[in-house]
């Protein structure tokens, strides 16, 4: 077993942005694997005392385990940053497909299924004693 380091990844295009970082794109370069890596800067961490919300989001992601909630996969640290790296989910966010696919907002069928897919994922998340947000 190797350790993990950011040369375990290619990194590709930025996905979006945080208040403590961004998410970018990357492949393990073994494998070929996509995931989605989460880079909270140090210093935004600290400036912002969000030590311990940091090592909360880490637990909870290593704990989930639902094909609706991003799981954590992997962890590093550089010397700049903390390394989430998290299931990629294809597709885009809910927030593109609402604006930019054709006419925003969606048909009642398709309202009705990502809903019930939030619900799935809450439930878990509540299964495991973690609420969000």
């Amino acid at each position: 077993r190797q350790s993990v380091t950011k040369d375990t990844f290619r990194q590709y295009r930025i996905l979006g942005k945080g208040g403590f970082g961004e998410v970018c794109a990357c492949q393990v370069r073994a494998t070929g694997k996509m995931y989605a890596c989460k880079k909270l800067e140090k210093k935004r961490i600290k400036k912002r005392k969000g030590e311990a919300m940091a090592l909360n989001e880490k637990q909870i992601l290593e704990k989930v385990n639902s094909r609706f909630v991003v799981s954590l996969a992997y962890a590093y640290e550089t010397k700049d940053a903390l390394c989430l790296v998290l299931t990629i989910m294809n597709g885009g966010d809910l927030k593109f497909h609402i604006y930019n696919m054709g006419n925003p907002g969606f048909e009642d069928e398709r309202v009705v299924f990502y809903a019930a897919e939030i619900c799935c994922g809450l439930q878990h998340l509540h299964q495991e004693g973690i609420v969000y947000r």
